[in-house]
């Protein structure tokens, strides 16, 4: 009996050794503190790698927290000195309505938000384009998203020229970076969109109108623009300001696909009604909206998925194979993974370098000779567990954002089908 006992001893000793055992190894073998790659489950935003958060995306039943791409690559930090147009940058509409943001004392703002962070933190992150709404407000003008070409005190965020100096500082910290802001304008006073621009010392990077390709043509590289300091490209919707103030009248530049719920109807990528066609060789810039009439936060990461990438290549066909060189979108941080980011990644690298993405592109190679990259193409896990967006990023109305390091982090992994079916 005693011998009995001592052998079931051992054996439930050694039972536990191995459980124990295989307890460690599992955890010494996940992913944590910082090393967590894309797509692969997290807790918190200390586990993933830089320029990754972690989220979830309830919207598709993907509710369990993996690491979510949250910076984009700047194209030309891989290939540098090609004509402006030839690239494709990140634009975020109606940029200055922040979820995060104030409203004005005693007053209870009534409007929608299309973003959840600050201009200043969106460049540092890698937007390049900025939607902008300004209006004639308290002798002032405003940031406002309102109706009817007025601006009212439940509708307003704030001055424009605090925005326009959040701007004009990432210009001067960066000297190598171009930015593009677009003006809805219901500025009515006399020269006060370059009155504005100059007190907010924006004046000094502004690109000319009078340079600016009139008849379709390339515009100047990227590497000219940095040269003579002409790294703001400014556009209203104002025909005449370009005469009276020197501000290039959008629609003379830019073709632009439908804004709202028919720029987001699957297999249509009709044009707005004020821009030429889409196939136009008369304007060498093309602006592609993809966001809804009525934005929603918790639907974002939805839209910047699957159906985003399908409708670029939509786009693509209705422009006669004409990239898009500016991505507009809502939320532009929430996705199931590798979202806008990546679909930016694989509009630039077929037409910069020949590569069905940014990430396979070599400095200074021939065209079309790409190095391999790893596509990611496990997906993430399904089941249910506790946790929401968190990270260097915060989604929430009731947390501040705060911004990821401004260096540029190049991430390799992959989740969506290349983008070069554009191309059939």
């Amino acid at each position: 009996m005693s011998a009995c006992t001592n052998g079931l001893s051992r054996v439930v000793s050694v039972s536990l050794l191995l459980l124990l055992l295989s307890f460690f190894f599992s955890l010494s073998s996940a992913c944590s503190n910082g090393n967590c790659q894309m797509l692969e489950s997290c807790s918190s935003a200390t586990d993933c790698v830089p320029g990754l958060y972690c989220g979830n995306c309830p919207a598709i039943g993907r509710t369990k927290p993996i690491c979510t791409r949250g910076q984009a690559t700047i194209p030309t930090s891989i290939i540098n000195g090609l004509p402006f147009n030839k690239y494709t940058w990140l634009m975020t509409h109606n940029a200055f309505s922040n979820a995060n943001q104030p409203p004005l004392p005693g007053v209870q703002r009534l409007t929608f938000f299309n973003q959840e962070d600050t201009v200043t933190n969106q460049l540092r992150n890698g937007v390049r384009g900025l939607m902008l709404d300004m209006y004639d407000f308290n002798d002032d003008i405003w940031l406002c998203h309102s109706l009817r070409g007025q601006c009212f005190n439940f509708t307003a965020f704030q001055p424009a020229v605090n925005t326009l100096r959040e701007v004009e500082a990432f210009l001067t910290q960066n000297p190598t970076e171009i930015v593009t802001i677009i003006i809805e304008d219901y500025v009515h006073r006399p020269k006060g969109l370059s009155t504005l621009f100059a007190n907010a010392g924006l004046d000094k990077y502004w690109f000319p109108v009078s340079k600016m390709p009139k008849r379709g043509e390339d515009w100047p590289t990227v590497t000219d623009m940095v040269q003579e300091n002409h790294r703001l490209l400014v556009f209203t919707s104002v025909a005449a300001k370009e005469d009276e103030e020197g501000v290039a009248y959008q629609w003379r530049y830019i073709v632009e696909n439908e804004s709202g719920d028919p720029g987001v109807k699957r297999g249509s990528c009709p044009n707005r009604k004020e821009s030429q066609p889409l196939n136009s060789k008369s304007s060498s810039l093309f602006l592609m909206n993809y966001f809804p009439t009525f934005p929603v936060e918790k639907d974002a990461c939805k839209e910047h998925s699957a159906p985003l990438a399908e409708m670029v290549g939509t786009c693509l066909k209705s422009a006669g194979n004409r990239m898009p060189n500016f991505l507009a979108v809502n939320f532009y941080m929430r996705s199931d993974g590798g979202g806008v980011f990546e679909v930016l990644d694989r509009m630039n690298g077929p037409v910069i370098c020949g590569c069905e993405t940014l990430a396979a592109c070599q400095p200074e190679a021939a065209f079309g000779s790409c190095k391999n990259v790893t596509l990611q193409t496990r997906a993430p896990d399904m089941d249910s567990t506790a946790g929401t967006y968190s990270g260097s990023v915060q989604f929430s109305r009731s947390l501040a954002a705060v911004a990821y390091s401004p260096n540029t982090v190049l991430v390799l992994c992959f989740s969506w089908l290349p983008l070069l079916v554009f191309l059939l």
